[in-house]
C-alpha cells in the first residue's frame, strides 16, 4: 500500500480512484464497511482505492486541547487498511489554514485535482469542510460538475457492547477508559493495542522476579483504566502472552501512571529502546495496595495463572 503525507506526495500521474475520507481511529468495524466497500468497488471500476485521513485530529485544531484518545497510531491504521486491501492511504496535515476550506474547495484541491475521484464512499454521517459546512448531500452535487458519483454505507452496526449503542470511536474510547476490553475488541474485531517504547522503570519487577517491560506509550494513546489485563506483548515480530498493569503502582507510592507488561515464563529479555505493541484481551483485577510485599507477590503470582488460563481459553476457541 502506499502512504503519501500531504498532496504533495500524490505522483503527477496518478489516475482515477475510489476514494474514502474520514478520521478512521480504530479502523472499527463500522469503519471497516466503508473501506471494504471502497475497496470492493475500486476492483470492480478496475482503478485504486484510496483512505484519505487527517493528522493531527480535526478536533485539535479547531478546539485546541480537545484531542481525543487515539485508538490507533496512523502506521497501525495503515497495516489495518492494507490488510483490508486498500492501495493508498493519503495523510492530510490538518492545519488552521486546511481547516478554513470550503467544502468547495476541499472538493476540488483534494478529490478533483490530485486524486481524479470517479467515485466517493463515506457514511450517512460524513461531514467536510469549513465549520462542516459540507456533507453527503452537497458532495453529491458537486459530483455532477465534477465527474464523480457518490455512494453511501450505512455503516449502522451494534452488538453487546456498551449496551447496544451503535459501534464508533466514541464508545471505544469510552470502553477502554471503563476498562471494558472485551467489549472495546467486540467493536475493533480485535484486541485493543497500546504501542510505545520500552524504557527503564524502577525495575522492582525485575527485583520481585516478576520483570516488565515499561512502555512509554504515543502521544493520545487511549490507555486503559488502571488495572491488571490478560493479552500479549509483541516485540520484534514475536507475540508473547503477557500479563499487563497499568497504573501507578500504589504499593510503591507510584505517582506515575505507567502501562508495563510481564511476559510469561518468558526469561532473559533485553527490550530496552524497542518499540513494541501490548495487546488488551481482558480485564483481571483493579489497582491495590496490599498489606506486604509478600502478599503482593502472591497476588502477582496468582495474576499469572489467571492471564494464562485466559489467554489460552482465546486462543483455543
Amino acid at each position: 500500500m502506499q502512504r503519501w503525507r500531504g498532496l504533495e506526495d500524490i505522483p503527477q500521474d496518478w489516475g482515477r480512484s475510489v476514494v474514502t475520507i474520514g478520521s478512521y481511529d480504530g479502523v472499527h468495524r463500522g469503519h471497516q464497511l466503508i473501506i471494504g466497500r471502497t475497496v470492493q468497488r475500486a476492483r470492480e471500476l478496475g482503478v485504486p482505492s484510496v483512505v484519505v485521513t487527517f493528522d493531527p485530529h480535526p478536533s485539535e485544531v479547531v478546539r485546541p486541547g480537545s484531542h481525543p484518545p487515539l485508538l490507533a497510531p496512523h502506521h497501525r491504521r495503515a497495516e489495518l487498511m492494507a490488510e483490508l486491501g486498500v492501495d493508498a492511504q493519503l495523510i492530510l496535515p490538518f492545519t488552521a489554514e486546511f481547516s478554513q476550506l470550503s467544502p468547495a474547495d476541499f472538493i476540488v484541491k483534494v478529490l478533483v485535482d490530485k486524486l481524479h475521484a470517479r467515485l466517493v464512499i463515506e457514511g450517512p454521517n460524513f461531514r467536510f469542510g469549513h465549520k462542516a459546512a459540507g456533507n453527503v448531500d452537497v458532495l453529491a452535487e458537486f459530483g455532477t460538475t465534477y465527474d464523480y458519483r457518490v455512494e453511501v454505507v450505512d455503516l449502522s452496526v451494534s452488538g453487546a457492547a456498551g449496551g447496544g449503542e451503535p459501534f464508533s470511536s466514541t464508545l471505544t474510547r469510552r470502553l477502554v477508559a471503563e476498562g471494558d476490553m472485551t467489549g472495546a475488541a467486540e467493536i475493533l474485531g480485535r484486541p485493543h493495542r497500546v504501542e510505545g517504547v520500552v524504557v527503564r522503570g524502577a525495575q522492582r519487577g525485575r527485583e520481585l522476579g516478576f520483570p516488565t517491560a515499561n512502555v512509554e506509550t504515543l502521544p493520545h494513546t487511549a490507555i486503559p483504566a488502571d488495572g491488571v489485563y490478560a493479552g500479549w506483548l509483541t516485540a520484534d515480530g514475536e507475540r508473547m502472552p503477557a500479563a499487563i498493569s497499568v497504573g501507578s503502582n500504589p504499593q510503591f507510592a507510584g505517582t506515575e501512571r505507567t502501562v508495563e507488561a510481564y511476559a510469561i515464563d518468558r526469561v532473559g529479555l533485553d527490550l530496552y529502546g524497542m518499540h513494541v505493541a501490548v495487546d488488551f484481551l481482558a480485564y483481571v483485577r483493579g489497582m491495590e495496595k496490599f498489606e506486604s510485599i509478600d502478599a503482593l507477590l502472591v497476588a502477582i503470582a496468582d495474576d499469572v495463572k489467571r492471564c494464562t488460563a485466559l489467554i489460552e481459553a482465546y486462543e483455543q476457541r
